[in-house]
């Protein structure tokens, strides 16, 4: 049965994220988020404010000249104490163009995100990235995050 609450917040972060829409990318987190990404990064769990996580992705995102998350068909799991579970297969590709050569950086993998239920609607409370594969540079990241900081290239400023 599709819980469109829940479901639909997952997609609408991620949608947020491809679009640069802080304003929806922040709506859909709740006040602290749980992130995960150390199958990609290393590093270690964190749980951190929504406001931080919003932060960290305009230091990224932006100077990727596009990127597109695209999921596969999205499980609802309901939890212990309110708490829903979202997994879904996840490719993540993110595009970098610099003196007409192109360059992808594609993650596959699976999100597994836990939502939680609020008077203010349903909020992404953790966010955990499993990792199957990669294509391409990751080191795309780093020239990505130098554009943000530059102030230059990319959808900065978009």
């Amino acid at each position: 049965m599709r819980d469109h609450g829940v479901d639909d917040v997952v997609t609408a972060l991620l949608l947020a994220v491809d679009e640069l829409d802080w304003t929806g990318v922040r709506a859909a987190l709740a006040d602290e988020v749980r992130l995960d990404y150390t199958d990609l990064f290393g590093g270690e769990v964190e749980t951190v404010p929504g406001d931080e996580v919003v932060r960290r992705w305009q230091g990224l995102l932006p100077g990727f000249d596009a990127t597109q998350h695209l999921t596969g068909p999205l499980l609802v799991a309901e939890g212990a104490g309110g708490d829903t579970t979202v997994r879904t297969a996840v490719r993540g590709y993110h595009r970098f163009t610099e003196g007409g050569e192109h360059a992808t950086w594609m993650v596959a993998g699976r999100y597994d995100m836990r939502v939680r239920r609020t008077p203010r609607g349903p909020r992404v409370t953790a966010v955990t990235l499993t990792v199957s594969y990669q294509d391409g540079d990751p080191k795309l990241t780093e020239l990505a995050a130098r554009r943000v900081a530059e102030g230059a290239g990319g959808r900065v400023g978009s």
